[in-house]
C-alpha cells in the first residue's frame, strides 16, 4: 500500500472508525453521564445537612474516577501497545461495563448506609480505570489505519465520539428530567442513563471481536520499561500533559459541569441546562472532524490548534460575563456553543502530533498517560475547584478564570512541543 495515496486506505477503514467510535464513545457516555446526575446521586448517596454539601461531596467523587486513569493509562495503555490496539480496547469496556451496571444497580444510603458510599466510590474508580486506558489505544489505531494525509481527519472522530457521547447523556438526562417527576427521578429514573449505558456495553465489544482489523495494530510490539519511557520521551510527555489545560478544563466546565453552574449558580432551569449540554457535545460531533479535514492540509499540526487556543482566550470572559448578568436563555445558548466550537475543535490535529512524537510500540501508553494526567491534573476535578471557589468568594466568574489559566498553559506548552519534520512524520505511517 503506497502511503501518500489517500484512496489506498484499507477496505475495512470504516468498520474500524464505526467500531472505535462507537466503543470510545460508549467508555466516554459512562464515565460522563455521572456529571449530569451528580446533584440527585449527592442527595442520595452522600446525605448531608444542606444541598451544596452534597453537590460537593458529590463531585468530589466524580473526580475521584479520575485517581484512578492514570493507572490505566499505563496498564491498559501497555497492555494495548504490546498486545494489539484492539485487546486493549475491549479491556478498558469490560471494565466500564462492571463499574456502570454496579451504579445502575447500587442501592441508596437510605437503604445499607454508608455501604452504599463506599460501593460508588468504588465503582467511580473502576470507570476511572476504564478510561484512562481507552484513549490511547482508540486513537493509535485509528491513526495506524489511514495514509499520512488522512490522519488528523480519521482520528478527530475518537474526540467527536466524545462530543456525541455528552450529547446523548445530556439528552437522556434532560429527558428523563421532563418526563419524570422530582419523586420518581430520585426514586428510579437517575438509574436510567446508566442502564443504558450498560446496555450498549456488548454492541461496543461484538464490534470489537469483528474480523478484518488493522494489521498493523495486532503486531506484539517490543516493550519498553516505563523508567525508559520516562526518560527518553520526557519532553513531549511533559509537554502534552500541560498541553490537555486548555481542551480537558473546557469540556468539564463549559461541558459537563455547565448544566450545573446554570442551575446552581445562576439559578437557570434545569431543562434548559441540559439541552445546552447535549447541543454543546452535537457541535463537538460537527466541528472537530470539519477542523481536522483542514488540519491534515496543513505542513504544520500546530497552525490551526494557535488559532482555536487565541480565540478561546478573546472569547472566554465575555462569554461568561455576559452569562453572570443575565442573558436571555437564547443568548447563553449562543454564548456557550460559540466558545465551544472554538475551543474544542483540535481533537485530531492535537493528539496526531502527539501520536508522531513516539516510536509505534510507544504510542497508545504515551498518549494515554498524557491524556490521562493532564485531564486529572486540569480537568477532572476543575467542577470542584470551581464549586469551593465559587462558595469561597462568591465570584461567579470563576469558571471563567479557571479556564483563562488553561488556555494560556497550553498555549505555552503546545509552543514548546517538539514537532517532528514533516518528512519524518510520513515516514512513520
Amino acid at each position: 500500500m503506497t502511503k501518500s495515496d489517500p484512496r489506498n486506505a484499507s477496505p475495512n477503514l470504516t468498520r474500524i472508525i464505526v467500531a472505535t467510535v462507537i466503543s470510545n464513545g460508549f467508555v466516554a457516555y459512562d464515565f460522563t453521564v455521572y456529571g449530569f446526575s451528580a446533584a440527585i446521586i449527592g442527595r442520595l448517596f452522600f446525605p448531608a445537612h444542606d444541598g451544596a454539601s452534597s453537590l460537593l461531596l458529590s463531585l468530589a467523587t466524580f473526580g475521584a474516577g479520575f485517581v484512578m486513569r492514570p493507572l490505566g493509562a499505563v496498564l491498559i495503555g501497555r497492555y494495548a501497545d504490546r498486545r494489539g490496539r484492539e485487546a486493549g480496547m475491549r479491556l478498558s469496556i469490560a471494565a466500564m461495563a462492571a463499574g456502570t451496571w454496579l451504579i445502575a444497580c447500587l442501592p441508596t444510603h437510605a437503604q445499607i448506609g454508608a455501604s452504599a458510599t463506599v460501593l460508588i466510590v468504588l465503582a467511580r474508580l473502576l470507570q476511572g480505570l476504564a478510561a484512562g486506558g481507552e484513549i490511547g489505544p482508540a486513537s493509535a489505531l485509528l491513526m495506524e489505519s489511514v495514509p499520512y494525509e488522512r490522519r488528523c481527519f480519521i482520528v478527530s472522530w475518537r474526540g467527536a465520539s466524545q462530543g456525541a457521547a455528552a450529547c446523548v447523556a445530556a439528552l437522556v438526562g434532560a429527558c428523563t428530567a421532563a418526563l419524570l417527576s422530582p419523586a420518581e427521578l430520585a426514586q428510579w429514573g437517575w438509574r436510567v442513563p446508566f442502564v443504558i449505558g450498560g446496555l450498549i456495553a456488548p454492541l461496543g465489544w461484538f464490534l470489537r471481536r469483528m474480523p478484518g482489523e488493522a494489521q498493523a495494530s495486532k503486531a506484539r510490539l517490543p516493550r519498553a520499561p516505563l523508567a525508559i519511557v520516562l526518560r527518553e520521551h520526557a519532553r513531549p510527555l511533559v509537554c502534552g500533559i500541560l498541553m490537555m489545560a486548555a481542551p480537558s478544563s473546557s469540556i468539564y466546565i463549559a461541558v459537563l459541569y455547565m448544566p450545573s453552574y446554570l442551575t446552581h449558580t445562576l439559578h437557570r432551569p434545569a431543562t434548559i441546562s441540559l439541552t445546552i449540554a447535549s447541543l454543546s457535545g452535537l457541535v463537538i460531533l460537527v466541528v472537530t472532524p470539519l477542523v481536522a479535514l483542514a488540519a491534515d492540509r496543513l505542513r504544520s499540526r500546530k497552525t490551526l490548534q494557535y488559532a482555536s487556543l487565541a480565540a478561546a482566550l478573546a472569547t472566554v470572559y465575555p462569554a461568561f460575563h455576559a452569562l453572570t448578568q443575565g442573558a436571555p436563555d437564547d443568548l447563553a445558548l449562543v454564548i456557550i456553543l460559540l466558545y465551544v466550537a472554538l475551543a474544542l475543535n483540535n481533537a485530531g490535529a492535537g493528539s496526531v502530533l502527539m501520536l508522531e512524537a513516539f516510536p509505534k510500540h510507544r504510542r497508545a501508553a504515551s498518549l494515554a498517560v498524557i491524556y490521562t494526567f493532564g485531564v486529572v491534573i486540569f480537568g477532572g476535578f476543575s467542577p470542584l475547584a470551581v464549586v469551593w471557589l465559587i462558595g469561597a468568594t462568591g465570584d461567579a466568574m470563576t469558571p471563567a478564570w479557571y479556564l483563562l489559566a488553561a488556555n494560556c498553559v497550553t498555549l505555552l506548552a503546545l509552543s514548546r512541543f517538539p514537532e517532528r519534520p514533516a518528512s519524518a512524520r510520513r515516514a512513520s505511517a
